[in-house]
């Protein structure tokens, strides 16, 4: 006698589980890649308690007058016409490629001015340093 089967099991694969998945993966990505907020400027600053300068520096002083003064390594400063800095700095870097650039602004300087400089290290690739005093 032969046994005969009433159930017979289906060899599909359900997709709609692997397709929440899918989705829950999709909304989770979106929503963290919202936090992410990369910085346009990278900026290397210094430590507050210890000063450690094993690499040449060359300061870009910005006083409350808005006078620019640069000074390499340590050379007495001199006052330059903003136009004058990048000139300054890339002549800088041809005798020392691992150069830090410290820029000392006031604390009365406008936001601008300091961006100025700022743009100028960033298009330049230099590593630039903002220094500041202890409290």
């Amino acid at each position: 006698m032969a046994l005969k089967r009433r159930n017979k099991a289906e060899a599909g694969f359900n997709m709609s589980s692997m397709t929440d998945i899918v989705f829950l993966l999709l909304i989770f990505f979106m929503l963290t890649s919202t936090v992410v907020h990369p910085s346009a400027i990278k900026l290397l600053l210094p430590q507050g308690k210890s000063q450690t300068s094993a690499k040449p520096l060359v300061r870009v002083i910005i006083d409350k007058d808005l006078n620019h003064y640069v000074a390499a390594n340590k050379d007495k400063e001199r006052l330059v016409q903003l136009e004058e800095i990048e000139p300054f700095l890339q002549q800088q870097v041809l005798a020392e490629p691992d150069m830090y650039v410290a820029l000392y602004a006031d604390e009365t300087v406008p936001h601008g001015e300091v961006v100025k400089i700022l743009n100028i290290a960033n298009v330049n690739k230099f590593k630039l340093v903002i220094a500041t005093r202890p409290k």
